[in-house]
């Protein structure tokens, strides 16, 4: 139930149908008893700078989730950014702190590397392509830039994009290897396919499976469905996979920690999920 007392987290972006979190949340909140719950609200690209202050005016709002098209705008808005959304230059979550101040913080690929670990695969020393330099993407490699990968290759439709972003990764990961313009999979060691291909039926790859090493980890960030033609292409080459929801359910427990909830594990947090597709 939502009542006058219901803290609110809204959960921004557009389109809205196929936003998962709401059905991982608010199970978990009702059956911890926790007065609050996840709300989709469809914001449009050109409302959203003003819509973001004024929806932190409202008393009984915890915080807000973003997610596409709305991370790399939302830093802009911010009154104090982490180092991970400096970094990535995008942000996926924002709350008010005592002084009404809007802090933000990118936890995509603290979701994404969690996932990772948690099937056995070690992030530091490895070489990772990432396809897609928005939001989501930005978030993924600077969490791998942290964790310790030796190189990372960038690639984006909007090349101006994976430029961007690779000079932020040299400016605030020196060390690391950066290489950018290419889609090739040949040669690395992680795979993620952070675009939003595979969201409509007939979306082309994002790369050409048939380069991916079968040792490969193959990451994808589509949550529309459980598993895409190109995370399906990638298991029948012998790839070990990560299916976007992975990601998600990784990364809400750092979620709520930073919106002042109690912590809770990804493990419990799927045994209530309310997820399907």
């Amino acid at each position: 139930m939502i009542s006058g007392t219901t803290r609110l987290i809204a959960h921004l972006g557009v389109p809205t149908e196929s936003f998962r979190a709401p059905l991982i949340y608010n199970p978990w909140f009702e059956s911890r008893g926790i007065d609050a719950r996840v709300v989709p609200m469809g914001c449009e690209i050109e409302d959203y700078p003003a819509f973001l202050p004024l929806l932190f005016r409202l008393r009984n709002v915890a915080g807000a989730l973003v997610t596409m098209p709305h991370k790399v705008t939302t830093v802009g808005l911010l009154d104090e950014a982490s180092p991970a959304v400096l970094i990535a230059g995008s942000c996926n979550a924002v709350r008010r702190d005592a002084d009404g101040r809007l802090v933000g913080d990118m936890f995509d690929g603290e979701g994404f590397v969690r996932g990772m670990r948690r099937k056995g695969r070690d992030v530091a020393g490895s070489r990772a392509l990432v396809i897609g330099s928005g939001g989501v993407g930005s978030g993924i490699a600077a969490s791998l830039a942290q964790a310790g990968v030796a190189e990372i290759g960038l690639y984006d439709s909007r090349e101006s994009a994976a430029e961007q972003l690779g000079q932020r990764l040299r400016r605030h990961c020196p060390g690391i290897g950066i290489r950018t313009g290419s889609n090739d999979p040949a040669g690395w060691d992680v795979v993620v396919n952070a675009t939003p291909l595979g969201m409509n039926l007939g979306d082309p790859m994002p790369v050409d499976v048939d380069r991916i090493d079968p040792a490969a980890f193959v990451g994808e960030v589509v949550m529309k469905q459980a598993e895409t033609p190109f995370l399906a292409a990638a298991r029948e080459r012998g790839c070990v996979t990560q299916i976007g929801a992975d990601m998600l359910f990784e990364q809400i427990p750092a979620y709520l920690e930073f919106f002042g909830f109690p912590t809770a594990t990804s493990d419990e947090l799927r045994q209530i999920s309310q997820l399907s597709y």
